[in-house]
């Protein structure tokens, strides 16, 4: 691969960036981009985003800028071990109007195969490539108080992701209420998220 066709670094915006041509600014930004594309964070890809995001928070890594081609979605030190981790979303709610609360949700946790950057292919085993599973899950159940900002209606549950290798059921997804009957999986809170993650690092 040549050097003129290699990865794309992305740098940090401030969302003050003009739209322009070559130069000559147009008079509306890259926050007004934000706003309009993604100002409805209860959608399941937005909301998959930011229950990425505030993990990062939680865990004290949500530093540089997202990776969208990552085979996991987040690494996380601890001690001499860097953690992979990935992040599931799912909310009781959506956006469009429903006959019913969703409230055994189904987390798809297939394997995948991990991407040769180098090659810009995918290669190697088919696995699930992170270390632990993090399940966010937006639980207000009213569509009058819903607020994904609103860190309190969040519930995480973390889980080795040696239990779901071993697993005799789907290896393809689990629901909430499996996921909750696993006794390895440690339900958690925005503020002891990072505790239950060390705790579960213990069994990797």
């Amino acid at each position: 691969m040549s050097k003129e066709l290699g990865a794309i670094t992305p740098t940090l915006k401030t969302g003050s960036e003009p739209f322009h041509q070559r130069g000559q600014s147009f008079g509306f930004n890259l926050v007004e981009f934000w706003q309009w594309s993604a100002s409805d964070l209860i959608t399941n890809t937005s909301r998959g985003v930011l229950a990425e995001f505030i993990v990062a928070k939680a865990l004290g890594v949500a530093n540089g800028v997202r990776y969208d081609w990552g085979a996991y979605d987040l690494n996380f030190v601890v001690g001499e071990k860097t953690l992979k981790i990935e992040i599931k979303s799912k909310a009781f709610l959506q956006s469009w109007e429903q006959d019913k609360l969703e409230l055994n949700p189904l987390f798809v946790v297939k394997k995948s195969m991990l991407l040769d950057e180098d090659k810009s292919r995918y290669s190697g085993d088919s696995k699930r490539q992170a270390d632990i599973y993090i399940f966010a899950l937006l639980a207000e159940k009213d569509k009058s108080k819903i607020d994904p900002l609103d860190l309190a209606q969040w519930t995480f549950f973390v889980l080795p992701t040696s239990v779901l290798n071993s697993r005799e059921r789907s290896q393809h997804s689990i629901t909430l209420n499996s996921l909750k009957d696993l006794p390895e999986t440690i339900e958690a809170d925005f503020t002891n998220l990072k505790q239950a993650v060390l705790k579960i690092s213990g069994k990797t």
